[in-house]
């Protein structure tokens, strides 16, 4: 019987259950169990759906290897064992869900019944479209939040520049966005129970995909209310700063560059053997530069053209200049300002062999990141035995 070990971090205390599977609701107990919460995840015979995503080593998915650490897996089937699920939720805090909205209805685990066990519960809920609404019902997974919260609208390319469908970031930020939103909210609702107010109650918290991405639309929605304008795609330059852009270097690489400010615009055109312009009136403000936002970035591409991006960027660093290649993974693998700080860390995996974790994206005083990854996603039931008899003390389901 796998025993974990002892926990660490400002959420050591918390005691998390989730009923999550894919990304959103994973992301956000990653999250908590990084900072030290006790998550217990309930898993499907044959595991979270995800575990058969993406590259797998010996049958065992390399993802889930980050998506699941930290967490003790539980077997179990909602509905045959509710009433395991249910003492499950009597001793924890959270309860952090993404089935399709009123999935836990169906289940028979609605927020009354779980209220009824446990009044002080906060449970986070996760859903494509809401908990209510006309679209409640409606199937959906991160693409959709994407497409729907107006993020892929503006990854298109530029209007007339192609005929291809706006691409997507890369990853799910939808479900991710969701996860981190749901984070959030049950820690303010954790806080209210507790520090706050006090209500000594635990609130239900309604996190959807098309809301989360909606969040990031900056100041378009006012923008659309004023005089009806609706931002359109501007590739990979700021509609409302320049130079700042993303230039082709001698390799076939990329350079980001973001040169908005005067000053910082002075020395880019310094370093590129254009120091005339950071005096041409045509360039004198942001503003100014917005304008003739096409021939200041030909000028600049024709330099860095000239290059190889590691060269370019090494000279534009020199000069004080924002700037970066566009990493790939390899890049962020082997830098050494993500090795010095822990942001990418060698871990010793028994399902996969040794692989390599993102480290904490949030950083306390007092810990180190490498304390973060005390294990990686266990195997599907892994923890099913320590849970039923250690935690709840019983012999069996």
């Amino acid at each position: 019987m796998p025993v974990p070990p002892k926990r660490t971090g400002p959420l050591a205390p918390l005691k998390v259950l989730e009923i999550g599977h894919y990304i959103a609701a994973p992301f956000c107990t990653r999250i908590l169990a990084d900072l030290g919460a006790e998550v217990i995840k309930i898993e499907p015979s044959g595991g979270d759906p995800f575990r058969g995503w993406g590259a797998a080593v010996d049958g065992h998915s390399v993802w889930f290897s980050v998506h699941g650490r930290n967490k003790l897996s539980v077997v179990l089937d909602l509905k045959r064992d509710r009433d395991t699920v249910l003492k499950l939720a009597a001793r924890a805090d959270v309860l952090v869900e993404n089935l399709r909205a009123g999935g836990l209805e169906r289940l028979g685990l609605a927020p009354d019944a779980l209220h009824a066990v446990n009044p002080r519960l906060v449970i986070a809920r996760i859903s494509g479209y809401g908990q209510d609404g006309p679209y409640r019902d409606k199937p959906a997974f991160g693409a959709i939040g994407e497409a729907m919260g107006g993020i892929r609208h503006l990854t298109a390319h530029p209007a007339g520049s192609s005929d291809l469908p706006p691409p997507r970031c890369g990853i799910s930020i939808s479900d991710d966005l969701a996860g981190l939103y749901a984070a959030i909210g049950l820690l303010s609702a954790l806080w209210q129970r507790d520090a706050g107010e006090k209500t000594g109650r635990g609130r239900v918290i309604d996190v959807n995909l098309v809301d989360s991405v909606f969040s990031l639309m900056e100041g378009m929605l006012p923008e659309y209310a004023m005089d009806g304008r609706v931002r359109q795609p501007v590739g990979a330059a700021i509609e409302t700063a320049a130079p700042t852009n993303t230039y082709p270097c001698a390799d076939g690489k990329f350079l980001c560059i973001a040169g908005n400010s005067d000053l910082i615009f002075a020395r880019l055109m310094a370093a590129i053997g254009r120091p005339e312009l950071a005096s041409d009136p045509a360039y004198a403000s942001n503003a100014s530069r917005c304008a003739h936002r096409e021939a200041l970035d030909t000028a600049i591409a024709a330099w860095t053209r000239t290059l190889p991006a590691e060269q370019a960027e090494t000279l534009l660093e020199a000069a004080d200049v924002p700037c970066s290649r566009l990493y790939d993974i390899a890049d962020c693998a082997n830098d050494p300002h993500f090795r010095a700080r822990g942001s990418v860390q060698e871990v010793a995996d028994p399902l996969i062999g040794p692989t390599l974790h993102p480290g904490p994206a949030i950083r306390l005083d007092g810990d180190g990141p490498e304390d973060v990854v005390g294990w990686p996603g266990p195997a599907a039931g892994a923890h099913t035995e320590y849970v039923l008899r250690e935690l709840l003390g019983r012999s069996g389901k």
